[in-house]
């Protein structure tokens, strides 16, 4: 199969081939290698290929939704028994992992046939992927630009053409970020629909999420199909969705009531963002919706401030794991990463208890929203996505956290308040996801606008309590209405 044809479907259209025989699940896999040897040294995409265990398993049943289909994991969780997951750092890249992830193990049940892992950046925590460990990601419409992060290999991959689908995970954007840098379609769980087990029974107290970026709404639709339900070890029993998400995208939204804004905490949207926002208010009025301005329905300074706060504590933990998984000394890890984490242990518990409540206010915030409308519309990006080394940390501000570090202060870093402006920085671009994952809400990123210069810039849109379903109808609309699937990056 030449490329042109491989690009030509997605995943659920190569599964179908498959099923009728008219292609082989070996031939997809060489179609696939194919086309990562032709593009991914200029995108650095995918940072590890493992054609035995690809073949070992396509030569298995491929009965599934989406059998036959290459798919690649992201190198951040989504673990498979006796391979590494590195989370983006040296130091976990050579740890095997004891056990296959239950999210991991629905896919290849489904069929898919994971054949490498994306990059991602170290421990997913940062809007750009750029690890020190295995170097920047690459957008396909500009080689110059961010894919956005956390799951920007995947991202970037999907919208190069090497696989129609790619494992994702999201707990402040990382799914609906890189979708919305690479004119993509992603969508975001919302909270205990899919399990994370198990390794662990719940990831960032359930704000954290897997899913898939894709080419087409029925790919999203068709891999959620294959993982949704409770694991018999997580914490919740979530229930079950009243029919399947696949089958939802025959049905029409219906009319739906839509409130739109651009309200940031750290600053004005660029132009081309809120035209983006504006693009997409028109499109659906003329489908029929009812759209209308609307203020945050939640304080967004305070809920950035508790991100923040969380995701630092986040990071200490995740930075302890991997130093007791791979006996590495903690300067091994990105500065970065460590100067986070020590404002994550200057947290007190006491402080950290009062953030998880106040956590639950803005779930109640965007409860109340959801009573006067179906959904909340918003940019994706604050801007068009970011050049590459536009989020490096200054010289001076390495060298005074380096110091800080080696003199273990801290809480002097945390007072300071330079820590909190790296971060603050990172989270100015990317200000709009943070709230579906802090309310446990499914959230999606759609792309229906290309800026004058050729870059994607997608719109969110965050859903009602197990409003997954409504989602994929009106993303399936808005699909017929302004398809985007052939939409081809300049590579």
């Amino acid at each position: 199969m030449d490329y042109s044809e491989y690009r030509e479907h997605d995943g659920v259209g190569l599964a179908g081939l498959v099923a009728g025989g008219e292609v082989s699940a070996a031939e997809l896999l060489d179609a696939a290698f194919d086309r990562c040897e032709k593009v991914n040294d200029r995108l650095n995409a995918v940072v590890r290929t493992d054609r035995e265990t690809a073949v070992e398993l396509a030569g298995r049943s491929s009965s599934g939704a989406l059998g036959g289909v290459p798919f690649l994991l992201k190198d951040l969780n989504q673990e498979l028994a006796g391979h590494p997951s590195s989370a983006g750092t040296a130091a976990l890249s050579r740890v095997a992992v004891p056990e296959t992830a239950e999210v991991v193990r629905r896919w290849l049940a489904a069929g898919l046939l994971p054949f490498g892992r994306t990059n991602t950046p170290e421990f997913g925590a940062k809007p750009v992927t750029e690890p020190e460990a295995f170097g920047p990601t690459r957008n396909p419409w500009g080689l110059d630009r961010t894919p956005g992060g956390s799951s920007g290999g995947a991202a970037a991959a999907v919208a190069a053409g090497i696989v129609p689908l790619a494992g994702a995970s999201d707990g402040g954007g990382s799914i609906r970020i890189p979708a919305a840098c690479c004119g993509v379609f992603g969508l975001k769980p919302g909270r205990g629909l899919v399990p994370a087990g198990p390794a662990r029974a719940e990831n960032f107290h359930g704000a954290a999420s897997d899913g898939v970026l894709s080419r087409t709404v029925r790919d999203s639709a068709a891999a959620l199909d294959a993982v949704v339900g409770a694991d018999p070890a997580g914490p919740y029993s979530p229930a079950d969705p009243a029919r399947s998400f696949t089958a939802e995208l025959s049905s029409e939204p219906g009319r739906l009531r839509i409130g739109f804004t651009s309200q940031s905490p750290l600053g004005r949207p660029h132009p081309h963002a809120t035209e983006a926002l504006s693009d997409a208010a028109r499109l659906l009025e003329s489908l029929g919706h009812h759209v209308e301005p609307v203020s945050s329905p939640v304080d967004l300074d305070s809920l950035a401030v508790d991100f923040l706060r969380a995701w630092s504590v986040k990071l200490a933990a995740s930075i302890d794991d991997a130093v007791a998984a791979s006996g590495a000394p903690e300067t091994s890890f990105e500065l970065d990463s460590r100067l986070l984490a020590a404002v994550g242990r200057a947290i007190s518990g006491p402080e950290y208890s009062a953030l998880l409540d106040r956590w639950h206010g803005y779930t109640r915030g965007l409860a109340e929203f959801h009573r006067g409308y179906d959904l909340l519309l918003t940019p994706g990006l604050a801007g068009p996505p970011m050049r590459v080394g536009e989020l490096s940390t200054t010289e001076p501000l390495r060298a005074a956290g380096t110091a800080a570090l080696k003199l273990r202060m801290g809480r002097l870093l945390r007072a300071s308040g330079v820590v909190d402006r790296i971060a603050g920085e990172n989270l100015r671009h990317v200000p709009y996801t943070q709230l579906a994952n802090i309310t446990g809400r499914p959230a999606m990123s759609v792309p229906l606008y290309w800026d004058p210069e050729g870059l994607p810039l997608g719109v969110q849109f965050v859903g009602p309590l197990a409003g997954e379903g409504t989602l994929f109808r009106l993303a399936a609309q808005l699909e017929r209405a302004r398809p985007w699937a052939r939409n081809e990056p300049p590579l």
